[in-house]
């Protein structure tokens, strides 16, 4: 791939929040460019927290002037400090540090509600099942704003990256052999032929208006994750933003007028579900049983009404389906006329053909020795179109919870690393400043609090 489609298709991969007066425009001439208006509207519009969208306290901080202050929390901050680098991880920002907002309380720092889900609940969590011994820190980075710094909000979508994906694995495919890239061909085109129910009822619903039960649209999603493993990711999101933006509870009330999602809704609804998602954060089993939706939601908020929420997440996923795995401007017609091949597929279905490779690759064959480069090959992009755009601090744009990080490729960033301390009142408080350094290389995400999965003996491929 030539530099300049790569840095097209990572202008595509952000979503731009810059202002509410500039829509959209990708899906304008395509197939979904009602739709996309639609919801758009519907999102920003027609919830209790639609505004947070737009206004919100990680925005703040992103157009802030003077220093910027974020929070990361490390497990492991020994072995960090004996080799003096702080090194990014892959995940939903890429190849960011993770972090999350402060803002100047006091004498100290008012965390993001989320850094205080991942600080006093999350990283003990992880630690107490295996850490021998280790404790959660918090450090605050402070950052001098260049003054050439993006003055809008990007954020990295990774729903967005699908096409990314495939366009990596087809500059490294020759890492495998001719049957080893046979058999992971084979494999895809597997899944995706025996998911063609579920495919074709999203895209019914979304093109046709199909009036389908929701009920019976989440049992047929949840037959199918094991095949789509992506599709555990886009219910995930699609589940967090309703809680979101519907909950009406006082802990979320309190905190919109901080300028902030709860995002205590979803954390607590994820890990009530699966306990062993602390620390092993995969999306990909994120499967809540259907017969069970209602008492879960209730276990997290009574404020939300099941059968809303269940009308909303088929709505909702169907659209992301068309939206974030289906080629743009293509429409998947006559499932039983399909040709079953993979470069078949890659014209209509290519992100979601790219979602699979990314997901398979780190249990295939030979492949997890080189899946490092895979993800290293992914970050050199985002942070050559990052460097472009002066992006310092990008963030998750498939919704402004308060996920952001730090930019580790960024030239002459200037930044201060200190230890933190929590006081009484739950703020944070800089007490020692540490000779670190953010080095633009990614850390293998098997060593990373939020990222820690071990290789494992791979599981049989469901077709």
């Amino acid at each position: 791939m030539d530099t300049r489609d790569a840095y097209h298709l990572w202008a595509d991969a952000h979503a731009f929040y810059d202002t509410p007066l500039l829509p959209d425009t990708r899906d304008q001439a395509g197939p979904l460019a009602e739709q996309s208006a639609r919801w758009e509207h519907r999102l920003a519009n027609e919830t209790p927290h639609g505004a947070l969208l737009r206004t919100n306290a990680l925005f703040d901080t992103l157009n802030g002037v003077g220093p910027m202050h974020l929070l990361h929390v490390t497990h492991a901050l020994e072995e960090i400090s004996q080799n003096g680098f702080l090194y990014p991880s892959g995940g939903c920002l890429v190849g960011s540090i993770y972090c999350a907002p402060l803002t100047v309380h006091g004498s100290g720092f008012r965390m993001h509600n989320l850094a205080e889900y991942v600080l006093n609940k999350e990283a003990p969590a992880f630690v107490a099942k295996g850490g021998e011994g280790r404790t959660p820190t918090p450090l605050i980075f402070e950052i001098t704003r260049p003054r050439r710094a993006y003055r809008g909000l990007a954020g990295v979508d990774y729903l967005r990256l699908g096409a990314i994906h495939l366009s990596i694995y087809s500059d490294l495919e020759y890492l495998l052999s001719n049957a080893e890239r046979s058999a992971l061909r084979e494999t895809i085109v597997s899944r995706i032929k025996n998911s063609t129910a579920f495919l074709a009822l999203a895209a019914a619903i979304v093109y046709e208006g199909a009036d389908v039960a929701a009920p019976s649209f989440l049992e047929l999603l949840d037959e199918t994750i094991p095949r789509l493993p992506i599709l555990g990711y886009l219910y995930f999101e699609a589940l967090a933003e309703y809680l979101m933006l519907h909950s009406t509870s006082d802990h979320t009330q309190q905190l919109a007028e901080r300028g902030e999602f709860n995002n205590w809704l979803y954390k607590e609804m994820l890990f009530a579900t699966f306990p062993d998602m602390a620390g092993r954060f995969d999306l990909a089993k994120f499967r809540p049983a259907p017969g069970k939706f209602d008492v879960l939601l209730a276990s997290v908020d009574t404020t939300v009404d099941p059968v809303h929420a269940r009308a909303y997440l088929r709505d909702r996923i169907s659209y992301l389906v068309a939206a974030r795995l289906f080629t743009p401007g293509q429409i998947p017609e006559g499932w039983r006329h399909t040709r079953w091949e993979f470069d078949s597929l890659a014209t209509q279905m290519g992100p979601l053909l790219g979602h699979l490779i990314h997901r398979e690759l780190r249990t295939f064959g030979r492949y997890p020795d080189f899946y490092f480069y895979f993800d290293q090959h992914k970050a050199l992009q985002a942070w050559n179109y990052w460097n472009h755009m002066d992006i310092i601090a990008p963030f998750n744009g498939t919704m402004p919870k308060g996920e952001v990080g730090i930019n580790p490729a960024y030239p002459d960033l200037e930044y201060s690393i200190y230890r933190a301390v929590r006081d009484e009142a739950g703020r944070v408080h800089p007490v020692e400043k540490l000779d670190l350094t953010i080095a633009p290389r990614l850390v293998d995400i098997k060593y990373t609090l939020m990222r820690n999965n071990k290789w494992a003996v791979p599981e049989p491929s469901p077709n």
